[in-house]
């Protein structure tokens, strides 16, 4: 298998794993608040990625060594992004931030082309992310009216814009900056840092939770807390590897609302295939294909 082989399977994976965000997070909500949620999961997530990053080695050292690109990942990725993106969900409607958020690859193409020289728009690239944003506005449209009523659902909208932003600018801060780290300790401390922050948070907006959950939320947390773990520590790992361009890496990002819609079709009750749904995933699935059949220069994974 080429490198390039051996990436795309793993961006796959992360993506996937991703895709069962939105139905989990939606499931927790009904018992928690979105803060207080949020940061549980990620102290949770965090924890459950450091023990590997300890046994590695060099866990203290590298945080030294790195601390200052971990505290703006930290930011931007983790309080910044997650922040945002709850509180811009919260207001908008779901078929709409759904738009929003998948936008992502167009937010990380552009920003990308300005901040790294060897990532630059190219004519394919545009028209798969153009074709692959098409793709997202069927699928959502197919679920749910495209509607904004209201001027408050800009804010929500700008929101989710400026969350992409912050996400794009850590990434693209990985690719450049991470040198020898290793992305198990930059996704542990990067996770619990900014889950405890969030959680920080929540106490003074949210106040304190004196609750009993049901076991279903306990379930639909673990979940997330390993999908974040899992999923963050396999991204920060592909960021890293020599060659990959973030814009690139992020175009499989589109797989994400293919995913969750079927994944909604499976669990959620009343919600079933529409032809627009379906001609979203045609079309998002072929412009990925194309884009990558067409850039072969591979190097044999050693």
């Amino acid at each position: 298998m080429t490198i390039k082989g051996n990436t795309i399977i793993w961006a796959i994976v992360a993506c996937l794993l991703w895709s069962t965000a939105y139905a989990g997070i939606k499931l927790g909500l009904q018992y928690d608040t979105p803060f207080h949620f949020a940061g549980i999961r990620f102290m949770i997530s965090g924890l459950l990625v450091m023990p590997f990053a300890i046994a590695r080695g060099g866990f203290l050292k590298m945080i030294r060594d790195y601390w200052k690109l971990i505290s703006m990942v930290t930011v931007l990725q983790i309080v910044v992004n997650y922040s945002l993106f709850y509180l811009g969900l919260g207001i908008v409607p779901g078929a709409l931030g759904a738009v929003i958020a998948g936008s992502q690859p167009l937010v990380t193409a552009i920003i990308a082309s300005m901040m790294h020289e060897g990532d630059r728009l190219t004519r394919t690239k545009i028209i798969t992310i153009v074709s692959g944003l098409s793709g997202v506005i069927l699928i959502s449209a197919g679920r749910q009216a495209l509607k904004m009523g209201s001027s408050i659902e800009l804010i929500g909208v700008v929101m989710i814009l400026m969350a992409n932003i912050s996400l794009t600018m850590g990434n693209i801060l990985v690719s450049l900056r991470s040198g020898n780290i290793d992305p198990s300790v930059l996704s542990s401390v990067t996770l619990f840092t900014g889950g405890l922050i969030i959680f920080l948070i929540s106490i003074p907006v949210e106040g304190l939770h004196h609750r009993q959950y049901p076991a279903d939320y306990w379930m639909i947390l673990s979940w997330l807390s390993f999908m974040a773990a899992a999923a963050f520590s396999i991204w920060f790992g592909l960021l890293k590897r020599p060659g990959v361009k973030v814009s690139e890496l992020n175009l499989w990002k589109f797989i994400i609302p293919v995913a969750g819609a079927v994944i909604s079709w499976l669990t959620v009750p009343g919600e079933s295939p529409e032809w627009l749904t379906i001609s979203g995933m045609v079309i998002i699935t072929g412009s990925l294909f194309m884009f990558f059949r067409n850039n072969n220069d591979s190097v044999p994974v050693k």
